[in-house]
């Protein structure tokens, strides 16, 4: 089985020399066989549109912007790589029926039904940051928005008057001494975590989730999102009786999911292309 070692990694900050940044690290290795890429927002044939949190990303195509390397360039959104390298290497391998779902500033998202990555027409499904919690159409509240890890994070610290409102460590120690606002702030975020998958298995009905993101390290996030998700099923009678719950479970790779998963697009995009040549007469 092929297996792969992240040999170094760095963080970039979001500003106007991003992409000055990334041809540096592109063009300080020699001997490249190819690059792979993942990001936020709609990606239609290696073109990122809106870009998501990296707004200055829209319209960028980074296999025409390499493309005098000669070596395979492949793009995937954040949340399908997600999912690819759950169902590749991760803990949704060898399920034919799955998705994962990342924690962080929204709600990344990626399915895979009948072992197929689910794109949708205009490569927006899995989108989950943008699903809707009211019927009135003025509301502003989407999934995205309402249960952002890094919101619920950042209120819990407030509270707690820790200085650093992302501090995830801190807010995690105030929820597992189980601090009773920082319980409320917590259980309402994982309601509505729950909510969504509930709402996800109406439509696709998946065996199994894995949900990723820096939250997913600790324990009490899926335990917690699993009772919730419980209390939907036993409130509801024929809920109970029509509709299986899926297993919910935390993703093996987390943080570093996309990176697995934007490799395992290239290599799939480098399958295809070797597939198409070969059949042609």
């Amino acid at each position: 089985m092929l297996t792969q070692t992240i040999l170094q990694s760095l963080t970039i900050p979001k500003k106007k020399e991003f992409l000055e940044n990334i041809d540096h690290i592109v063009y300080k290795f020699n001997n490249l066989k190819g690059i792979a890429f993942c990001a936020p927002g709609q990606i239609i044939n290696n073109t990122i549109h809106f870009g998501g949190a990296l707004t200055f990303l829209d319209g960028m195509n980074f296999q025409r912007r390499y493309e005098k390397l000669g070596i395979p360039i492949a793009v995937i959104n954040d949340g399908k790589a997600s999912v690819l390298a759950e169902s590749w290497l991760g803990n949704l391998k060898d399920t034919s029926n799955c998705a994962s779902i990342t924690l962080g500033t929204g709600i990344g998202g990626g399915v895979v039904v009948n072992n197929q990555l689910v794109l949708g027409v205009n490569a927006q499904a899995g989108e989950l940051s943008f699903m809707r919690f009211s019927a009135d159409p003025k509301s502003h509240e989407i999934a995205g928005f309402t249960f952002s890890a890094v919101e619920m994070i950042s209120k819990i610290n407030a509270l707690a008057g820790n200085s650093d409102l992302k501090d995830g460590y801190k807010a995690f120690e105030q929820i597992n001494k189980h601090e009773k606002k920082a319980s409320e702030i917590f259980n309402k975020f994982c309601a509505g975590i729950a909510s969504i998958i509930f709402n996800m298995q109406t439509v696709v009905d998946l065996e199994k989730i894995a949900i990723g993101g820096g939250i997913s390290a600790q324990p009490i996030v899926i335990k917690t999102i699993n009772r919730a998700y419980d209390e939907i099923m036993n409130n509801t009678p024929i809920i109970k009786q029509m509709l299986k719950k899926p297993i919910i479970t935390s993703a093996k790779f987390r943080n570093d999911a996309n990176l697995y998963g934007a490799l395992y697009n290239l290599l799939i995009q480098e399958d295809q292309e070797k597939l198409s040549q070969s059949n042609i007469v």
